[in-house]
């Protein structure tokens, strides 16, 4: 079930989503559900990412190249 939020943004960033809804020919409401759906998969992954990286480092793994050398 979808339910309705008011959010209050500044002119410049209600502009800037309008110019994307424009752009990309999409509904503004659509432009704003995909934003948030974006920052809270990437909030998710970033505090993912900080609870394995201790283990990561200890193991050795610390750049991407080690972590693709780890999947051949």
């Amino acid at each position: 079930m979808n339910r309705t939020i008011t959010v209050r943004l500044p002119e410049n960033l209600k502009t800037g989503l309008q110019k994307v809804s424009r752009y990309e020919d999409k509904p503004l409401s659509d432009v704003v559900r995909e934003s948030i759906r974006m920052y809270v998969s990437i909030r998710k992954f970033r505090a993912i990412r900080n609870r394995i990286l201790p283990f990561a480092e200890a193991a050795g793994i610390l750049t991407d190249e080690d972590v693709f050398k780890g999947i051949k």
